[in-house]
């Protein structure tokens, strides 16, 4: 068994160390090993594997909500949130710095996806805070930090695939991961605000005094949200009412972000079809790697390995949060060479079962690895939140990585928070579902 393990570690991070793809690596890997290791018939195993992969339902909504990502991607919508948000902002300590956090939470809950986040939400507001003269160091650290938010707070791409590969309720994970979002986004507000309470010169001199906007020019401005607040209603209300399922809501956000592309002035023949051949190669991306996650898991299952390495943690005798502060530690060296998807799709199979044995609920786990996926966004050499922000500013990645460095810390803290009270975690599910 131990070899059976050996080979198939040796096997996935040799085929990604020479550049395969991360789907056929994984699909390759689980194939060798069971050639090697028993009589599995592979060649009929693979298409049967495709085949139900490729037909269940629940993965429907993974390929709208990236369409959808990708049709306000290319509005501009950054402008809206800039705008009915800033006048509210400048009543906290550190005052328009908070825009990052706010923007990237709320267009979190339209978008799904943390690359598109940051991106969307980088292009004017960190324009403009280092045009006001704010400091860069905080505004692309908060930014980089802030972004990864786009993972936690629903709708979620990475819960969209945990949920297909955990065979977890889609519509749990997405409520298991809203109280935790806003939790962590007022954190990292607090943390601005600290920061520009000890450190007043990151806020430039003509902004530090308290912003005297009349209060009805600030509910004025929250107008210009309302094409946001349009779409959360049409992803996340018509599933929370029980109105919709996650790929109904999927398709109903691809035809409302299609309203406000066209109402904002943001389609023309060349956008379509840059919005097209994008959302289906990233689609096609992620559906590969579902596939060989599929069945480098079921392998894994056949071979008894997640059983063997069961039994060698059952044997070292470790308490439930030792466990998971282990996976941590793991986690985060695999952030170092993976990016987030690869990470779930090649540990799940066999930590999953680990958890669930140690007494975690799925749920809280699908979570706890949504946000150790947001740490891998910030970590480097292979932080996509900051190669974004390289792509922004044109500063070098090493000035990026300590600036992002407290938000990391910050997540860290925090998911060993989760750990210790879970109900953060699975009170909504339970409240709304149970």
């Amino acid at each position: 068994m131990l070899a059976i393990s050996l080979t198939l570690v040796l096997l996935i991070f040799g085929l990604l160390a020479a550049g395969q793809w991360v789907g056929l690596a994984l699909i390759i890997a689980g194939s060798v090993s069971a050639m090697l290791f028993s009589a599995i018939p592979v060649d009929r195993l693979i298409p049967q594997y495709a085949y139900n992969v490729f037909t269940t339902s629940e993965l429907i909504a993974l390929p709208l909500y990236i369409l959808m990502g990708e049709i306000l991607f290319r509005t501009r919508l950054s402008q809206a949130l800039f705008s009915g948000l800033a006048p509210w902002a400048g009543l906290l300590p550190g005052r328009l710095l908070h825009m990052n956090v706010l923007a990237c939470s709320i267009f979190a809950a339209i978008s799904g996806s943390s690359a598109a986040t940051a991106q969307v939400v980088g292009k004017m507001s960190l324009t403009e805070l280092l045009r006001r003269g704010y400091s860069p160091s905080i505004a692309m650290g908060s930014l980089a930090g802030a972004g990864t938010l786009g993972f936690l707070i629903p709708p979620s791409t990475v819960m969209i695939i945990y949920g297909v590969l955990a065979n977890q309720s889609i519509l749990r994970l997405f409520a298991g991961g809203l109280i935790p979002g806003i939790l962590l986004a007022l954190i990292f507000m607090s943390w601005i605000m600290i920061h520009c309470t000890l450190k007043p010169e990151s806020v430039p001199e003509s902004e530090r005094a308290l912003d005297n906007q009349p209060l009805r020019d600030r509910i004025a401005a929250l107008a210009d949200l309302a094409p946001v607040v349009f779409l959360i209603l049409c992803v996340l209300g018509s599933m929370y009412a029980g109105l919709a399922t996650p790929s109904e809501a999927a398709a109903i956000g691809v035809v409302g972000a299609l309203l406000v592309a066209w109402k904002r002035g943001g389609l023309d023949r060349a956008a379509i079809y840059e919005i097209l051949m994008s959302a289906v190669q990233t689609s096609a991306m992620m559906g590969l790697i579902i596939l060989g996650a599929t069945i480098l898991g079921n392998i894994n299952s056949f071979l008894g390995v997640p059983t063997y390495l069961a039994e060698v943690v059952n044997a070292m005798e470790l308490s439930s949060f030792t466990l998971i502060l282990v996976l941590l530690v793991v986690y985060l060296i695999l952030g170092c060479f993976l990016e987030g998807f690869s990470i779930i799709v090649t540990t799940l199979p066999v930590v999953l079962p680990l958890v669930v044995a140690a007494g975690f609920d799925p749920v809280w786990f699908g979570i706890f690895l949504v946000i150790v996926v947001e740490m891998a966004q910030i970590t480097p050499p292979l932080g996509f939140n900051l190669f974004i922000i390289q792509s922004l500013t044109g500063k070098p990645l090493t000035e990026l990585t300590r600036v992002t460095l407290p938000y990391l810390v910050i997540m860290i803290v925090f998911v060993l928070l989760l750990a210790v009270f879970p109900d953060l975690v699975l009170w909504l599910p339970s409240l709304l579902y149970d």
